[in-house]
């Protein structure tokens, strides 16, 4: 029994060391195909406007709940200390450090990342891969490569509207609503949010997670078995993977960060 034990716990590991290599040539592979891909930067807009665009409604009003709720939250914690002037420093830091990347990033792969991999998995399912292939054109560079390009450019931008749009809700709800100081909301705010300390690294967050979430979702379109149901675990497996990878990386760059 333990032997059995032992033996199947080995082929897991075994199993996953090999995802892992597999995964990383495949990135090495999307690199190379890239050198070529900037002479012909239409094909990285087009993705940008599908991943990006497409995205920026639920983006946007996401962004703005969360700022109405961390106004809130914000304004009944901070009071009881008196210290509500620093509702806009708290409102900030929150969403440029933290909650803007990361809920940005789970939100893209839910929307933008399972779009991608049910895009790439049906035309696995369809042949069209293999069609490429036979006519001399390499899919990597002509499908995976623009596509991983336009969700790393697009999620920091997509980050930075919902940081914004979430601090304009957290001003709704502390000045215009409950009635805190404009001033004090806007000084603590500038006077406590540093651009390389925050503001920088918060950029950063969202450039790694805009490449694990887009590569994640390309790797599982093009690693799906080409029926319906495959395309549909793979998808799955998009959103499920992508978002403890976001966590897993916010906890490991926020250890090194503010450490």
């Amino acid at each position: 029994m333990m032997l059995d034990a032992i033996a199947t716990l080995g082929g897991w590991i075994n199993a996953f060391l090999l995802q892992i290599g597999y995964a990383t040539r495949m990135l090495l592979t999307i690199l190379r195909a890239s050198a070529g891909l900037w002479r012909r930067p239409r094909l990285i807009s087009d993705q940008i406007h599908f991943v990006g665009n497409y995205s920026l409604v639920i983006i946007a009003v996401s962004g703005l709940f969360v700022g109405f709720v961390l106004g809130l939250q914000g304004y009944y914690t901070l009071s009881r200390y008196g210290s509500e002037q620093a509702l806009g420093l708290l409102v900030a830091l929150s969403l440029v450090r933290e909650l803007g990347p990361v809920v940005t990033a789970l939100l893209f792969a839910g929307r933008a990342g399972t779009s991608l991999t049910a895009e790439i998995g049906l035309m696995k399912a369809g042949e069209q891969l293999s069609a490429m292939e036979m006519m001399a054109v390499d899919p990597i560079q002509r499908v995976l490569a623009p596509r991983f390009w336009a969700g790393v450019v697009a999620m920091p931008v997509l980050a930075a509207i919902f940081s914004a749009v979430g601090i304009a809700g957290g001003y709704v709800v502390g000045v215009q609503m409950i009635g805190i100081d404009e001033g004090a909301f806007w000084s603590q705010m500038q006077g406590g949010v540093d651009v390389w300390q925050d503001i920088a690294n918060g950029v950063l967050k969202s450039f790694v997670f805009g490449i694990a979430v887009t590569f994640i979702a390309l790797y599982q379109g093009y690693e799906a078995q080409p029926t319906p149901e495959g395309v549909a675990r793979a998808t799955t497996r998009t959103v499920v993977i992508g978002s403890l990878t976001v966590l897993w990386l916010d906890f490991l760059m926020t250890a090194l960060m503010f450490n």
